[in-house]
């Protein structure tokens, strides 16, 4: 029996779940998934992605949010795409600005610096353009984002990170943030310290040109789901710099121009 609209067994679709969900809760690595079916398709991957995030919903959890992936113009020629991909936010992965949070029970952890938005309407695609979701966006904060893909070596192709709900791992939103109007959220400077130094500075060009475009894409991408984007959603629009493993002891601290800053511990 074939689930809807994939090309994927329905049984195949839980079992792959069920592999990358027992890898999260017992922070072991697996091979990623086309090892074993190599014509994956991206339909089939946030199949699994869904029924990944259905187990975590069913113990309790929930969702806070979207995720954008693959944002950076050099990570998509990467991976050859011509857009980028979503997953969820989880009240799970959510940690309080300037908290900390155990290493363990994760893998091998990155951060990114990154700028969220929480919108004030609702965004539908298919056709969403950048003007109209910059004038959806209600506010900007600062962001972490901890990514800790289940796959050995942190190596993956497309299919296998969608599937694995885009790495998402843990996030930090700024305590504080602004509201959008009047920023000018293209060429917000952003500022990544590690322990103190810092380690990238970046702007929010690096987003797909501009974080509006960001959220515009996850409507547009939404829409083939016959979903929107409803007002009040947390989007992290995507990673500004690229992604520094962390270790215990680790501090990290984003600031973002204009905005604020968001910062974690590693315990």
């Amino acid at each position: 029996m074939k689930s809807s609209g994939t090309g994927l067994a329905a049984a195949d679709i839980e079992r792959f779940a069920a592999l990358l969900d027992d890898a999260e809760r017992g922070a072991y690595e697996v091979d990623k998934i086309t090892d074993e079916a190599p014509q994956l398709s991206q339909e089939d991957a946030y199949a699994i992605q869904r029924a990944l995030i259905a187990r975590k919903l069913a113990r309790s959890d929930r969702i806070t949010g979207r995720k954008m992936g693959l944002t950076s113009p050099a990570k998509m020629r990467q991976m050859g795409v011509d857009k980028p991909i979503y997953g969820c936010l989880l009240a799970s992965g959510s940690v309080a600005d300037g908290a900390r949070t155990p290493t363990r029970g994760l893998i091998h952890p990155k951060v990114e610096a990154e700028i969220a938005v929480i919108t004030g309407r609702e965004l539908k695609g298919p056709h969403c353009s950048v003007a109209e979701a910059m004038a959806a966006i209600d506010f900007v904060f600062a962001a972490i984002e901890v990514i800790d893909s289940r796959y050995r070596d942190f190596r993956f192709d497309l299919p296998s990170v969608i599937a694995d709900n885009t790495s998402a791992a843990r996030y930090v939103i700024g305590a504080a943030g602004v509201r959008a109007a009047g920023l000018d959220l293209r060429h917000l400077g952003v500022v990544l310290e590690k322990n103190g130094d810092v380690i990238a500075t970046s702007a929010g060009a690096a987003v797909l040109g501009h974080p509006a475009a960001s959220l515009a894409a996850l409507a547009n991408m939404l829409a083939e789901e016959d979903e929107s984007v409803p007002a009040g959603t947390l989007v992290m629009t995507g990673g500004c710099t690229e992604a520094f493993a962390v270790k215990a002891g680790d501090h990290v601290r984003v600031t973002v121009q204009n905005v604020g800053a968001a910062a974690l511990t590693f315990e």
